[in-house]
């Protein structure tokens, strides 16, 4: 008898782009990113913020003339991955990050910094997707609103 693990149903979405470290690169990476969160039916929010924000600093920060980054998505038991690598694994971000990881550390759920093969860093947030809780305000009036009874 054929038994199906659920491991092997579980499916394995995922995304790489190799773009330059520019301004624009930084751009395409958002948009491309969007335009396949949309084709997997995923919320934007907050993905393509912390994408934002992940490209900004590599094309930024994580800069060397004449090589590019790496975006890479994928989704794996409910949780987005995004991973953006650089060429400056001697630009690792500190303690104190700036205003853009403060941004992602607000937004993900997890994130951190990966040494890679020198000279690469890889910097990742994971995000669940798991549906959030209904509020407890449903938009129903209920009794409180109806006046007096009787």
């Amino acid at each position: 008898m054929k038994q199906n693990s659920p491991e092997l149903r579980t499916s394995l979405r995922n995304f790489s782009l190799q773009l330059s470290a520019t301004p624009r690169g930084a751009r395409l990476a958002r948009l491309l990113a969007a335009e396949q969160l949309r084709s997997w039916g995923l919320p934007l929010d907050p993905a393509r913020q912390v994408i934002a924000e992940l490209s900004a600093n590599a094309a930024t920060h994580g800069r060397t003339p004449g090589r590019d980054f790496r975006l890479l998505l994928y989704v794996v038991a409910g949780t987005l991955r995004i991973e953006v690598t650089d060429t400056r694994a001697d630009r690792l971000t500190t303690a104190r990050p700036g205003l853009g990881l403060l941004l992602v550390d607000a937004l993900a759920d997890r994130w951190g910094v990966t040494q890679g093969l020198p000279p690469r860093k890889t910097v990742w947030a994971e995000l669940g997707l798991a549906p959030k809780p209904e509020s407890a305000c449903s938009g129903d009036t209920g009794a409180l609103l109806q006046g007096p009874q009787g």
